[in-house]
């Protein structure tokens, strides 16, 4: 993944999405070639040189002070997420970078206790990739079809992109698939040089022209809290809420939970222990779900 095209496109695309009047610009006369700003009008906004700003466009960012990429940021108007994967771009293109190769991932026992301890949530572990990396019966009950198929590799966005059942899966498909695309670009920024996120890339952009379509558009997303809706084949439908929180591995890999809960007295919250007590006797979650094994 190219640093230099990722900076490009980001900012090119943000000040496609910007209008004149959203930035307080008069609308000028004429039609415009292309939707959103100029350069030289996002240029007058972050108060610095037309020609600067084209260079900065380019990807050339190294050394670019965080005060200019902060003038940038509120000049493109962008929000928190895509304000930190620009700071993010900008660390990247640092030199002494090369692509970090595979390290054997670790996971403390202690986790998959706490896991295994929420009885009344779906919960499971997950790296940047959206690799499953350790998940309790509940959560392996509730994302059965993930594991369906042993090529997905307990891998989300494969089974999004590559499965066809995943659209039969979540009611809302492209809010998921949007969602999917715009985590795994935000972990593109934060760390590029990351060997098996860049071989997940090209293959889903190989396989999916719904997912190459996404890229394109770098969007990218924090992902902290809210709901999921699915439609299960044991319980049918489940609107779930979920809160997540940021883990380390041994190996300095950002890790993070994710459980999903119901709403108590609630059709949702019925199915789920209905699910919970269909996985109590259908599901063995001891089994590695990426077929990762778990170190002390």
């Amino acid at each position: 993944m190219d640093n230099r095209a990722q900076i490009r496109e980001f900012l090119a695309t943000r000040r496609a999405k910007l209008t004149p009047e959203q930035a307080g610009l008069p609308a000028g006369s004429g039609r415009r070639r292309v939707p959103g700003l100029r350069r030289e009008e996002v240029a007058v906004l972050a108060g610095v040189s037309t020609d600067w700003y084209v260079r900065l466009e380019k990807g050339h960012i190294v050394g670019v002070s965080d005060d200019v990429l902060e003038a940038v940021a509120r000049a493109l108007q962008l929000n928190d997420a895509e304000r930190a994967h620009l700071f993010n771009l900008a660390r990247a293109a640092k030199p002494a970078h090369a692509p970090r190769r595979p390290t054997k991932f670790a996971l403390r026992p202690s986790v998959q206790r706490i896991l295994d301890s929420m009885t009344t949530a779906g919960a499971f572990v997950h790296n940047g990739r959206l690799d499953i990396l350790a998940i309790n019966p509940l959560g392996r009950a509730l994302y059965a079809p993930v594991f369906d198929n042993p090529a997905h590799r307990a891998n989300i966005a494969r089974f999004n992109f590559l499965d066809p059942s995943a659209e039969d899966f979540y009611p809302d498909w492209n809010a998921t698939a949007d969602t999917t695309v715009a985590l795994l670009r935000t972990e593109a920024g934060r760390d590029p040089h990351n060997r098996e996120l860049a071989d997940l890339v090209g293959e889903l952009a190989t396989r999916s022209n719904a997912f190459r379509i996404r890229w394109g558009a770098h969007d990218v997303r924090t992902h902290r809290t809210g709901r999921k809706s699915f439609h299960h084949p044991v319980v049918g439908a489940l609107d779930l809420d979920f809160d997540t929180m940021d883990l380390s591995g041994s190996t300095g890999e950002r890790l993070t939970l994710t459980a999903c809960t119901a709403e108590p007295d609630t059709a949702s919250g019925d199915a789920l222990a209905l699910l919970a007590s269909w996985a109590a006797t259908h599901i063995d979650a001891a089994a590695e779900p990426s077929g990762r094994a778990h170190a002390g």
